[in-house]
């Protein structure tokens, strides 16, 4: 700092403080302007290409170097004025320095993990889509570690012995340990989630356990969120997913059908026709995958039918469209039945009345 205010007082010819503190306040504002403009010329160059960590750089680093200069330039003119200020006030420049220096690292690093974060989720940044959840537990990680280390950074440039905090932080996370169980295994859960990932942020989940279904909104380090399927919001504490079965039914490679359907009796010698022309539509069917177990069988004798069933998988997952080729199958085999004569049985009773002969007789008497 002496020696930079030695070379303004050359230029400048004069050793006046109001001189010197005004040269250095103009240069400061000159400097951040032309900051300012290169920085932004900057940022319309990088915004043509598709490079991650330029626009994440030139993005973290556009405000915090607007500070840094103004940091600078203050600690400049604090410098130049120390002969006429007081010594409680000077005293407290370098150190009051140092923490701004500290923060505006800081803030550049947090800014840099929030971009990068952000950039990585949008398309067209990465070559290959990368989980959302993971992305955010680890910036998450980042940020807190950024947030822990500058405060101990902070604390040691202050004399504060780092040594004391840290062992006070061991006896103090005991007892808040004891204080918080339910609040550090919610912690921990959300931990499991980000790790194990039984689910993202937009997946269909359900749980046969609880009475949870909906879809996943946010990931939280204590909740989730799940809207149900009425759109209400549902708040999940992290812990409950250790403990509990979870489907998730977005991951599904495909989907099912199974049904069971029954001619009538009288049909018996043209249900074997039924069932071949059935399986046969089930193959040629271009929304059903003939990769997965197809079965169409005669399946039982059923108290008013003969019943035949078939199990296939569809190639969506998709659940609307996945009814619309359910009603399309449902409907050929309607066809088919038709087609061959037959029609489906429905609950039908016969009633056998037997009279005996006397009753008969006396009837017939009376009569």
């Amino acid at each position: 700092m002496d020696q930079l205010i030695d070379w303004i007082a050359g230029l400048t010819g004069s050793r006046d403080w109001i001189v010197l503190v005004f040269v250095v306040v103009f240069t400061t504002l000159l400097l951040n302007y032309f900051v300012r403009k290169l920085l932004a010329r900057l940022e319309d160059r990088f915004a043509k290409t598709r490079n991650l960590w330029d626009d994440a750089l030139i993005w973290a680093i556009s405000r915090p170097a607007h500070f840094f200069v103004l940091a600078v330039g203050t600690r400049l003119v604090c410098k130049i004025m120390e002969p006429v200020l007081d010594e409680a006030i000077n005293a407290m420049v370098e150190p009051a320095y140092t923490v701004a220096f500290i923060a505006i690292v800081i803030w550049f690093l947090v800014r840099l993990i929030a971009k990068v974060e952000e950039l990585m989720k949008t398309p067209g940044y990465t070559r290959e889509p990368v989980d959302a959840t993971t992305v955010t537990a680890i910036a998450r990680l980042l940020r807190l570690s950024v947030l822990i280390t500058g405060g101990l950074v902070v604390a040691q440039s202050l004399g504060i012995s780092v040594s004391g905090v840290l062992a006070f932080g061991g006896i103090g996370g005991i007892a808040v340990g004891f204080a918080a169980k339910d609040l550090l295994a919610n912690f921990f859960g959300g931990l499991m989630v980000y790790l194990d990932r039984p689910f993202s942020v937009g997946d269909w989940v359900r749980s046969p356990d609880r009475q949870i279904e909906g879809t996943v909104e946010h990931i939280g380090w204590r909740l989730t969120v799940i809207r149900t399927f009425d759109k209400r919001p549902l708040y999940v504490p992290n812990s409950m997913f250790t403990s509990i079965s979870l489907e998730n039914p977005s991951r599904m490679t495909h989907r099912r059908i199974y049904e069971t359907m029954g001619v009538r009796y009288d049909d018996v010698a043209k249900l074997p026709a039924i069932v071949a022309d059935v399986k046969q539509m089930l193959i040629e069917h271009p929304e059903i995958d003939h990769s997965q177990t197809l079965i169409v069988n005669f399946n039982s004798y059923g108290a008013s039918s003969l019943d035949f069933f078939i199990y296939t998988f569809t190639v969506t997952t998709n659940w609307i469209k996945y009814h619309e080729v359910k009603q399309d199958v449902l409907f050929r085999i309607a066809d088919i039945v038709a087609r061959h004569g037959a029609e489906f049985a429905f609950p039908t009773q016969t009633l056998h009345l037997i009279e005996e002969p006397a009753a008969l007789a006396a009837a017939s008497q009376s009569n």
